[in-house]
C-alpha cells in the first residue's frame, strides 16, 4: 500500500515539475567598425590597448555566446600601402599584429574583414590579418567564397561576410549570395550575414529602398539585399560601413541591423556629432534563428574615438527614431531603456 501511495505522489510531483526549456536561446553581441590604433601614416596606438580601450566597457562585451565586430584595419608589419593616400578622402590603417590577442582577450569570437580597409596593405596585408586573427583564436570572415562556422548554445552558426567589392562576397551578386546561404544552411542551424555597405556619415542616417551611391561607388540597395538574404535562409543581418548607427527592421521574424556605426577609432575614425554615437547590441535568437529580443547598450566616443557607456541613452533615442521613420510598419519596439521587443 505504501508503495502505491509513493508512486501516486511521485506522479503528481512530476506533473507539476518546472517545465524544461524546449529550445536554447542564442545570444550574439555585435559592434561596428573597429580600428584600435594605427602605425600608418604616423603612430597612433594606445600604450596599453586592453586597459585603454576595452577595460572600461568590458562588462557590456561579456556574457554572449558570440561577440562580433567589423575589423576595419589590417594586422601586418608589411610597410607598403596599396592605396594612393595623397587624396584627403583616402586613408590606410595598419594596426600592430599583437592587437589580435587583445581583441581575443576582450571576447571577440568572430570578426568581419570584408570591408574597404582590410586591403590597405595589399594581398599580403590582408593575408597577414586573417592569419593573425586565426592564431589568436578568432574566426575571421572576409575571403570570397568563405563561410565561417562557430558554436553557440549548442548550435552551429555560420557567418558569411559581404561588401561592395568584387574581391569579397559581393552584395550586388544575389545569385552568389543565395548559393552561399544555401551551402551554409546545409552545415549550420543559424546563418548570420555581415554586410559592409551604404553611404557614409550623417547624410546617410536614413535607410531607403533604393541604391546608395557614395564617392561614385554603388554601395548597395540595403533593404533589397537584406530581404533577399533572409528569403534565401539567413537569420540575422549585421550591417556596418556608414560610420553612423541606422534603423532596425524585423523581416519574417528575422532581425536586420542596417548599421552598427563606429565602435573604436583611436583617432583614425571621426567621432564628431552622430558619428560618435554607438552601441553594443545584444541579439537573442531561438534555436531556429527567429528573433526573440535584444538590447541596445548606448555608447559614445568622447575622447580619441574610444567607446564609453553613455547614461544619457542618445544612441537609443536615435535608433528608435530612425526605426520608426524608416520602417514604420516593423514589429519592433525599442524602449527608453534600450530593450528591443517584438510587438
Amino acid at each position: 500500500m505504501k508503495k502505491i501511495v509513493i508512486l501516486i505522489m511521485l506522479a503528481a510531483l512530476a506533473g507539476h515539475a518546472a517545465p524544461k526549456r524546449s529550445e536554447s536561446i542564442i545570444t550574439i553581441k555585435a559592434v561596428g567598425d573597429i580600428v584600435p590604433g594605427t602605425l600608418y601614416p604616423e603612430k597612433r596606438v594606445p600604450a596599453d590597448p586592453y586597459e585603454d580601450i576595452f577595460a572600461p566597457i568590458q562588462q557590456y562585451l561579456s556574457g554572449a555566446d558570440i561577440l562580433f565586430g567589423n575589423f576595419e584595419s589590417t594586422l601586418t608589419d608589411y610597410p607598403k600601402t596599396s592605396k594612393n593616400t595623397s587624396s584627403k578622402h583616402v586613408f590606410a590603417f595598419r594596426t600592430p599584429p599583437s592587437t589580435a590577442k587583445v581583441l581575443k582577450r576582450a571576447g571577440f569570437g568572430v570578426l568581419s574583414t570584408a570591408n574597404n580597409h582590410s586591403g590597405d596593405f595589399g594581398e599580403r596585408g590582408f593575408n597577414d590579418t586573417m592569419q593573425n586573427l586565426k592564431d589568436a583564436g578568432i574566426l575571421a570572415v572576409g575571403r570570397k567564397g568563405q563561410i565561417g562556422y562557430s558554436k553557440a548554445g549548442g548550435k552551429r552558426v555560420a557567418f558569411i561576410a559581404f561588401s561592395y567589392f568584387r574581391k569579397h562576397n559581393y552584395i550586388h551578386d544575389l545569385a552568389e549570395m543565395r548559393a552561399l546561404v544555401s551551402r551554409a544552411r546545409e552545415q549550420a542551424e543559424i546563418v548570420v550575414i555581415s554586410c559592409h555597405w551604404g553611404g557614409e556619415g550623417e547624410k546617410f542616417l536614413h535607410t531607403r529602398k533604393e541604391t546608395e551611391t557614395f564617392f561614385g561607388e554603388n554601395r548597395g540597395n540595403l533593404p533589397l539585399f537584406a530581404h533577399a538574404a533572409i528569403d534565401a535562409g539567413a537569420d540575422l543581418i549585421l550591417g556596418h560601413g556608414p560610420h553612423v548607427v541606422r534603423a532596425l527592421e524585423l523581416y519574417k521574424s528575422r532581425l536586420i541591423v542596417y548599421s552598427l556605426g563606429n565602435f573604436i577609432g583611436y583617432g583614425a575614425l571621426s567621432s564628431r556629432g552622430k558619428t560618435g554615437l554607438t552601441l553594443v547590441l545584444d541579439v537573442n535568437l531561438d534555436s531556429t534563428g527567429k528573433f526573440l529580443s535584444g538590447k541596445i547598450h548606448p555608447m559614445n566616443m568622447p575622447e580619441k574615438s574610444l567607446p564609453r557607456y553613455d547614461a544619457s541613452g542618445r544612441t537609443i533615442e536615435l535608433m528608435r527614431s530612425l526605426t520608426q521613420k524608416d520602417f514604420p510598419h516593423t514589429r519592433l519596439e525599442i524602449g527608453a531603456d534600450g530593450n528591443i521587443t517584438v510587438k
